[in-house]
């Protein structure tokens, strides 16, 4: 069939956990400065003073553009704060949050990190960053999303979603439907494809790493392939290679790439916004299976922290249907709460989570944290 060109998508997707960006945020009266060198920071004092809950996090989180900017956000931390009688600061710092973190291991200012991932939260882990604690409603988050990413409990799941590959409708025709059930060698076996696909730099972005990871896994032990091969097509050349995802996102929403390492949430988000089937998304196809690999994002008390038991309430009101229900339309992921719903958009337009096979199943954190330094070096020779 022929598919009229897609309508414009709304603001592209904020992006996920990175390693850029810097505010400051704390709840109820605005107060904007502009610090050079160091971004905006957003200052908001709550009418109580007395105990400061330091929050690091990253600048998209709840939909924020900025460290903050959206109602979701103010509703998660103004409701404690107000609760609670504290005053809750919220910053954004620069770089990835398990680095700032060890820039702070021996004076820390933070209490709370949200945002570590299933290869960041290993990394803190290891240098003794955080403290372990187990909720109450960890109950209710399945036990594969603890143990993909922090077994010992340092780091909390509190939200889940899958890497899909974006492909535009053009493109589903042009491969007469081949694109939705291809596997990721496809992807680079095939010139046209290969100049076609937008992937993320996995040495600056956290999209770029977890797509890395997919790709080595699924070489590794579904095709029995050396996973260096997807990067050394001879003749064929290498995919695009954008610096972060909003990059390669924003390049696939207007056109200039037909595919695109995202999220497979992606169609769920266009539903949403009304745009009537913009683009779909695929995972990687062999004998019959779709794979791909999970992410897991969650939330840790920094090592050194006086205020733990307020910590620990804090994490329990980040797992309550309050704050779960805010993350699919707001983060556009699976809460991981399971007694949380999720919207319509999701069952009609996402890839159902059932229909994937996350890769994660056959590593654990503390190999990937292992692995991941030589396979970046060898991925940047690679590329170079």
């Amino acid at each position: 069939m022929t598919v009229a060109a897609p309508p414009a998508l709304p603001p592209p997707r904020l992006r996920r956990p990175g390693r850029w960006g810097r505010g400051l945020v704390a709840i109820a009266v605005v107060v904007t400065v502009g610090l050079a060198g160091a971004g905006t920071y957003v200052y908001l004092t709550n009418l109580f003073g007395g105990t400061t809950l330091v929050v690091y996090t990253y600048p998209s989180l709840l939909g924020g553009a900025d460290c903050g900017n959206a109602s979701a956000f103010r509703t998660v931390f103004g409701e404690f704060a107000d609760a609670h009688h504290v005053r809750v600061v919220v910053e954004c710092p620069p770089g990835t949050l398990y680095s700032s973190l060890l820039r702070q291991r021996n004076a820390p200012v933070a209490d709370l990190v949200i945002g570590l991932d299933e290869i960041t939260a290993p990394q803190a882990e290891a240098a003794h960053l955080l403290v372990p604690y187990a909720p109450p409603r960890l109950a209710d988050v399945p036990s594969y999303l603890v143990a993909q990413l922090s077994p010992d409990h340092g780091v909390v799941p509190y939200e889940y979603g899958y890497l899909a590959i974006d492909y535009n409708y053009s493109f589903y025709n042009l491969t007469r439907g081949a694109v939705a059930h291809a596997s990721l060698s496809e992807f680079v076996n095939n010139s046209s494809w290969a100049r076609s696909l937008v992937v993320e730099n996995p040495t600056l972005d956290i999209t770029g790493e977890e797509f890395l990871l997919w790709q080595i896994e699924f070489y590794t032990h579904v095709l029995h392939e050396n996973w260096t091969g997807f990067w050394t097509r001879a003749g064929v050349g290498l995919p695009h290679v954008a610096p972060d995802w909003g990059t390669a996102f924003q390049e696939f929403s207007n056109n200039t790439y037909p595919l695109a390492v995202s999220y497979s949430t992606d169609p769920a988000y266009a539903a949403f916004y009304h745009l009537a089937r913009s683009f779909n998304a695929t995972g990687s196809w062999h004998d019959g299976l779709q794979y791909s690999w999970r992410t897991i994002y969650g939330i840790g008390i920094v090592n050194g922290s006086r205020h733990l038991s307020l910590d620990e309430q804090f994490v329990n009101w980040f797992l309550s249907g309050t704050v779960q229900s805010l993350l699919p339309t707001n983060e556009w992921e699976y809460p991981a709460n399971q007694t949380v719903g999720v919207p319509s958009a999701y069952f009609d337009s996402a890839i159902p989570p059932t229909e994937l096979v996350a890769l994660n199943n056959l590593t654990t954190p503390s190999a990937v944290d292992a692995s991941l330094p030589g396979w970046l070096t060898t991925w940047s020779s690679l590329t170079s």
